[in-house]
Order: structure tokens, then C-alpha cells, then sequence
């Protein structure tokens, strides 16, 4: 009784254990059906958000501001402004005539010219640009001693201490007076510091005329001088061809050590968001995207009440939790900046949550033998990498440090700590300058360079392939010998596919269960009638349903794969099987021995 009991509880826990299986065959395959659909529409949405025309407004601006030279100098362009007078030339020249279109090709004009400009016929000046510019005060660097008598003055590099925020110059208009800022746009991070809003401002004029006249008079009075650290000069446009707005910064910043760096930013973004039919099915893809978060956040809140400390030693659960967190008047200038600022920082952030997403796709990828091997790889090999990397960021750095104080001051990619780290990384991939590090140090140059080579790519580089070669490896013996995952969704399919057949197939498979069934009542009869004992027959039927079950999964000629994983509760079965069979072995031993004894005595 005992032992039936125990054998009515195994089978109810095989039971239990198949039904759970089919319940998460059901539930995964539920959520990955979801998860696709979520993936679709925020697809949908983020692409939505891009148009194919931002590249080429950007491209035609960037042309036209950034390229048209000085007229009589080909070479003097924005991108090569080295110098006041070259500043001065610039914003006469190329940035009043890009500004201000006053008729067509052929002299005729097309529309009211006190309305606004339109750049290129096409684009509309969106109210009137705007040049800032930000200075230091003086005395915010100290002169030595030695030289106090040649230089009395000293202007330091700009920061939000040193700023000169007194009035300066003629005093009568804004540009010579400190204005504060009234707009909550961010801060400028540019080459050489992080800059302010505010400082000295003026707008332009719709006129072409009264712009130029302005350019000369601020030249001519000194409006640049030697505390100046940056100058700003904003603008937008708008297109209605396409619906796109065009913010635009042309930057020049005063280095203390003379010179000008420029720099420059064409946002091209979309700030009418619905006009076409296009638009408002993206508008559904947004409500649809806003009823995902809400379910998943609900799924997550649930699993953390449910698992609560458990549920953060899952990087899954991690990724899903990140994935949840991520998602005036026409005489005045009309700041779009702040505008276009935050919709590229929610362009980026949809951008960085549709790449997590993408990559949340490897938890369901357990179906696929090769896939689930490169992610038992990786998760397998972890600790190593760790422990590789810090090896090697310790030589990696020291090499970034011996870079940046022998070769920076002379070559470009190596002026910073920051510019030598991202140069290294570009020596590992082939693309280096040799020569400018040989010509600055003939000696130290080449040593750098060839024993860089050769610890980091040859050696340290061989070394992070070898541990993942290595892993890899041990991965793909462990499945070969049926070491794999308890669960895989692919093969659950598989036989619930089957099962499915089989229910089509009921009756035969009923004929052949019945035809069984017989046979081993037969057998039973004709062991009774051979003297057999009633429990050696039940043992007996007990061995052969044993047998019969497990030659059916281990030993099937349906089975494709060379080798099938043993769970706890197969194993337990197999073992009981094994001590039946030994039990078995000891009885036939016995009654051997005692026919063995009686044919002796004969």
C-alpha cells in the first residue's frame, strides 16, 4: 500500500509538472505575442517620428551658413574663421546674404518682403536672428611678477565666476548692456567651457540694410573685445513643404589663448506634430504605446509584490524596469532653441528605449538552440570578462596617459586625456595617425606605437577571444551531452503541436491502448494459472509499465535529437526503476541457487 501510495503521488506530481509546463507554454507565448505587438507599434512610432527630409534641410543650411567663403576670398568661410577681422568679414558677407533674400533670380518679387525672409525661396525666417555674446571680467588670471610690466591686464578662460556682467562699450543699447536670461533653454557645452544664458544681446533688423549698418557700427566701436569668450548667433526657419522647423547656432568662441574655434548646431524637428492623415495614426500608435506602459508597469508592480527582493536578481527585470523609466511677436526673436533642445532629448531617449527593446527579444530566445547557447555564453563567461577587463583597462589607461603627455601638444588626437582614450580605440581598429606621432617624438613615438600594438591587440585582445572561445566551448559540450535549459520554448511547441495530432488521432490511439491493455490481461491470467503469487504478478505488470514508459521517451524512434535532458522527477523515476531491477536480480539470484542446491543433491 505504501508503495502504490508513493507510486499515486509520483504520478500526481508528473502530472502537476506537465501541467505547469503547459501553463507557461501559454503564458510565454501570450507575452511574446505582446511583446511583438508593443515592438510593432513602437517601431511605428519612433520612425514615425523621423522624416527623410531633416537630412537634407540640415545638408542645405549647414551649405549655405557654413560653406559660401567671403566674397574676394575663397578660402575665409564660417568653418574657417581664425581671427576678429575674419569674424567681422563672415557676418558682412556669407550670414547677410543667407539671412536676407530680397527677390527672386530674375529681380521679381514673389511676395511682401516686410512679412519675413525666405531663405532659399522656401524656408520662412521665423521672427529675427539674435547675436549673444559672453565676456569675462578682468584681473581673473594673475600675471607673474616679471612680465606685471608689459601686460597689465588678464583675462582668464570663461566660467560662471569669472563672467563680466557690468555694461561696457557705448552703454546706450542692449548689446552694450548685461542682460539676463529669460528663458529656461540649457546651458551651451561647448570646446572650451560651459556656457551661460544671457550676456550682451541684440536682434537683427528685417531690413538688409539696417543689419549691415549695424555689423559696421559694432565693428568700428569695439563690440569684440579681448575678454570676449563666445559669441552666439540663433535663428530659426520654418518649412511648410515638409513641416519641419530648422533651429540653427553658429558658435565662435575666444579661446585666452587668441584664435577662434566655431562650432555649429542644425536641428531640423518636427514641432506640428499632427497636420496630415499620416500624423494622426501615429497620434493612435502614441495612445496605444501610452496603454502598453500602463499594462507593463501594472505586470512589473505585480511581480515585484509578488517576488519582492527575488525580482531584482533578474537582468531581465532590470531591462524591463529601464525600458519603463525611458519611455510671439514677428519683430522679436523667437526662441525655438529650448524647443528643439528637448524634443532631440525625447528623440533620444525613444531612441535608447527602442534599442532596449530590441534587446529585451533575447529573454524569449530559448527556443533556438544556437541563440541560446550565445546567451548561456555570455552569461556564463561573465565573471571573466570582468576580471579581463580590469586588466585591461589598467594598461589601456596607462598607455591613454603616456599618449596625452608626450603627443599633446602637438597632435590633435591626442590634446586630451579623453581624445587619447577614443585615439587608442581607433588605433585597435586600423585607424591611426603614425606620422604625426613620429614626427613629434621620433623616439618615444614609435616605441608607443609598436608595444601598444602588441600588448593590447595581439595579446590582451587574443586573450578576451580566447575566454569567450573557451566558454563557448564548454557551453556546447554540456548541450551536447543534454546539459541544457529545463525549458525550451521550441521544443514545448513542438509537442503541444503534437499533442494536438494525437487528439485528431483519438480513436486509433484508443484501439491500440485497448489491444495493450488485453495483452497484459492475458498475461496476468496465464501467471495465475502457472502458480505465480498475486503481488509477484503485480510487481511484475509494475516493471513492465515501468519499462514500457521509459523506452517510449528514451529509446522512441520519433525522437530527433541524439539526446534527451533528465528532469529531478524522470531521474527519481529512473532510480526506483533501478532498485526495483536490483531487487529483481536479488530474487532470480535466490531461486537459482535453491534449483542449483536441489540439482546438486540429485
Amino acid at each position: 500500500m505504501a508503495e502504490a501510495s508513493r507510486w499515486h503521488r509520483g504520478g500526481a506530481s508528473k502530472h502537476k509538472l506537465h501541467y505547469r509546463k503547459e501553463v507557461e507554454i501559454t503564458t510565454t507565448l501570450q507575452e511574446l505575442l505582446l511583446y511583438f505587438i508593443f515592438l510593432i507599434n513602437l517601431c511605428i512610432l519612433t520612425f514615425g517620428m523621423v522624416n527623410p527630409h531633416m537630412y537634407y534641410l540640415n545638408k542645405v543650411m549647414s551649405s549655405l551658413f557654413l560653406d559660401t567663403s567671403v566674397p574676394g576670398e575663397e578660402r575665409t568661410n564660417f568653418k574657417s574663421i581664425r581671427s576678429i577681422t575674419d569674424f567681422w568679414k563672415f557676418m558682412e558677407g556669407p550670414l547677410l546674404e543667407g539671412l536676407y533674400w530680397d527677390s527672386w533670380y530674375n529681380n521679381q518679387q514673389l511676395y511682401n518682403l516686410k512679412n519675413s525672409s525666405r531663405i532659399y525661396y522656401e524656408n520662412i525666417l521665423l521672427g529675427v536672428p539674435r547675436v549673444r555674446q559672453l565676456k569675462v571680467r578682468n584681473n581673473t588670471c594673475k600675471v607673474y611678477s616679471s612680465f606685471q610690466s608689459l601686460m597689465s591686464e588678464c583675462y582668464g578662460k570663461y566660467t560662471s565666476a569669472n563672467e563680466d556682467l557690468s555694461n561696457f562699450g557705448l552703454q546706450i543699447n542692449t548689446e552694450w548692456r548685461y542682460s539676463t536670461s529669460n528663458t529656461n533653454s540649457p546651458w551651451h557645452w561647448g570646446f572650451l567651457g560651459v556656457y551661460r544664458n544671457g550676456g550682451y544681446i541684440f536682434t537683427l533688423s528685417k531690413s538688409k540694410s539696417e543689419t549691415k549698418n549695424k555689423f559696421i557700427d559694432l565693428r568700428l566701436n569695439s563690440w569684440i573685445t579681448r575678454g570676449t569668450r563666445v559669441i552666439f548667433i540663433d535663428f530659426s526657419l520654418y518649412n511648410a513643404n515638409v513641416n519641419l522647423f530648422c533651429i540653427i547656432r553658429l558658435v565662435a568662441e575666444f579661446p585666452a589663448t587668441g584664435g577662434i574655434l566655431t562650432s555649429w548646431q542644425f536641428y531640423s524637428v518636427k514641432l506640428l506634430r499632427y497636420v496630415s492623415y499620416y500624423d494622426y495614426f501615429i497620434a493612435s500608435c502614441e495612445i496605444t504605446f501610452c496603454i502598453f506602459l500602463f499594462v507593463f508597469t501594472t505586470q512589473e508592480v505585480k511581480k515585484i509584490k509578488e517576488f519582492k527582493s527575488a525580482y531584482f536578481k533578474s537582468i531581465w527585470n532590470w531591462l524591463e524596469l529601464l525600458l519603463l523609466l525611458l519611455l510671439k511677436s514677428t519683430e522679436q526673436y523667437s526662441d525655438f532653441y529650448f524647443l528643439a533642445c528637448w524634443h532631440i532629448y525625447y528623440n533620444n531617449i525613444i531612441a535608447i528605449t527602442i534599442f532596449f527593446a530590441w534587446i529585451k527579444i533575447f529573454k524569449f530566445i530559448s527556443f533556438n538552440k544556437t541563440m541560446s547557447q550565445l546567451s548561456s555564453t555570455l552569461s556564463r563567461c561573465i565573471k571573466d570578462i570582468v576580471g579581463f577587463a580590469i586588466m585591461f583597462f589598467i594598461i589601456f589607461f596607462a598607455y591613454a596617459q603616456l599618449g596625452f603627455l608626450v603627443f599633446g601638444s602637438q597632435v590633435d588626437d591626442f590634446s586630451t586625456f579623453q581624445n587619447s582614450i577614443f585615439a587608442q580605440f581607433r588605433i585597435v581598429l586600423g585607424d591611426f595617425n603614425f606620422a604625426g606621432i613620429q614626427q613629434t617624438n621620433p623616439i618615444l613615438g614609435p616605441i608607443y606605437f609598436i608595444t601598444f600594438i602588441f600588448f593590447v591587440f595581439f595579446v590582451l585582445l587574443n586573450m578576451f577571444l580566447a575566454i569567450i572561445n573557451d566558454t563557448y566551448s564548454e557551453v556546447k559540450a554540456d548541450y551536447s551531452i543534454g546539459r541544457r535549459p529545463d525549458f525550451e520554448l521550441g521544443k514545448m511547441i513542438k509537442q503541444s503541436y503534437k499533442n494536438v495530432l494525437e487528439k485528431f488521432r483519438l480513436k486509433k490511439a484508443q484501439k491500440h491502448e485497448d489491444k495493450k491493455t488485453k495483452g497484459s490481461g492475458d498475461l496476468a491470467e496465464q501467471a495465475r494459472r502457472e502458480g505465480f503469487d498475486e503481488n509477484e504478478i503485480q510487481k511484475a505488470e509494475q516493471m513492465k509499465k515501468w519499462k514500457e514508459r521509459l523506452e517510449k521517451k528514451y529509446y522512441s524512434t520519433e525522437i530527433q535529437d541524439d539526446y534527451q535532458p533528465v528532469t529531478q522527477e524522470e531521474f527519481r523515476e529512473l532510480f526506483l526503476y533501478a532498485v526495483e531491477l536490483e531487487k529483481e536480480l536479488h530474487y532470480i539470484n535466490l531461486k537459482l541457487n535453491q534449483v542449483m542446491r536441489k540439482v546438486s543433491a540429485l
